[in-house]
Parts: C-alpha cells; sequence; structure tokens
C-alpha cells in the first residue's frame, strides 16, 4: 500500500490548532510533539505499532487512552523518524533551505544532543521556514527561535524532510 503525504492539509491543521487544542487528543504540559504529530497525521501519515509497547512505532488510540513515546516526546519523535523504514518516514538533511511546508525542526536548546522542541513548517520566505508550535505556542515564527526565552547561543537544529510517499 502506498500512502501520499499531504503538506497542505498537515500545514492547514498547524494554522488552525496553533493557538489552541483539538478535543479530540490529549494536552501535555509540554505539548510540541503532541501538536507536531497530530499535524502530521492530519498530513496523512500512517500510524504504526501499537500498545502495549508505547517505545514502538508511532501511534495514539483514543482520547487520554494509550499513545507512543514518539507520539509525545520530542526526542523520540526524532529518533522514530531517524530509523523508520516504513509507514512514517523522513530524512535528514543538514540545511534548512531544503525543507519545504509540513517538514519539520527538531531543537535541542542546550547543545547536548538532546532534543527539547519539535516544530513545523508553516511558510518559507524567501528560502526562509518558519514555523508553528506549541508549549509557548506560536505561529509563523523565524524557525531559528533566537527570539524565544530557550533560545541560547548553543542550540542546534535537526531538519527533517517528510517523504512525500510512505510505503507500507
Amino acid at each position: 500500500m502506498v500512502i501520499y503525504y499531504n503538506r497542505l492539509a498537515a500545514v492547514a491543521y498547524a494554522q488552525r490548532w496553533w493557538n489552541d487544542y483539538n478535543p479530540q487528543f490529549p494536552v501535555f504540559q509540554d505539548d510540541c510533539t503532541n501538536y507536531i504529530s497530530q499535524c502530521l497525521l492530519a498530513g496523512n501519515a500512517p500510524m504504526r505499532g501499537a500498545p502495549p509497547n508505547r517505545e514502538v512505532g508511532w501511534w495514539m488510540i483514543g482520547l487520554n487512552e494509550r499513545w507512543s513515546f514518539s507520539w509525545s516526546v520530542s526526542h523520540s519523535l526524532r529518533w522514530y523518524l531517524e530509523t523508520s523504514k516504513q509507514g512514517l518516514t523522513a530524512k535528514q538533511t543538514g540545511s534548512a533551505s531544503d525543507l519545504q511546508l509540513g517538514d519539520i525542526i527538531f531543537y535541542d536548546f542546550q547543545g547536548n544532543g538532546r532534543i527539547d522542541h519539535s516544530t513545523i513548517v508553516t511558510s518559507i520566505i524567501d528560502g526562509v521556514p518558519y514555523v508553528n508550535a506549541h508549549t509557548s505556542n506560536s505561529a509563523d515564527r523565524l524557525y531559528t527561535y533566537e527570539t524565544s526565552t530557550a533560545y541560547t547561543p548553543q542550540m542546534t537544529y535537526y531538519f527533517y524532510k517528510i517523504d512525500d510517499v510512505f510505503k507500507w
């Protein structure tokens, strides 16, 4: 089975829910990756894996029931995208200018190798991505996050191009 990523649907979802919470999903104190997962799902990304193992796959079952770590934790979603060979897949790229609408940027605020935050590209102006996020809800923010209180000079960015076709 072949499934196509609908980048425009992912971005439309991101624009609709950037400053609100879809009642069909749980809300987390650190909600950035839950929001990104919802955007990916809205873009037709297929879930894979299921309970009881939260460490395998990318999935959500029912409101406030169960979900994989990759659904809700930035560091886990990054590793899932790095290693997934079927379903939701992506490739890391070295430059923000390689990204398209609906792609994902991860942030390591301290530069220590641990991912702290995730965003989705919602617009591109002169080749520069702008992003939406939850936790500190924001829309169409410059991806560098230099105006954020979380910004540090040690910040490391991880750019992921979501594959346009998902193989199952």
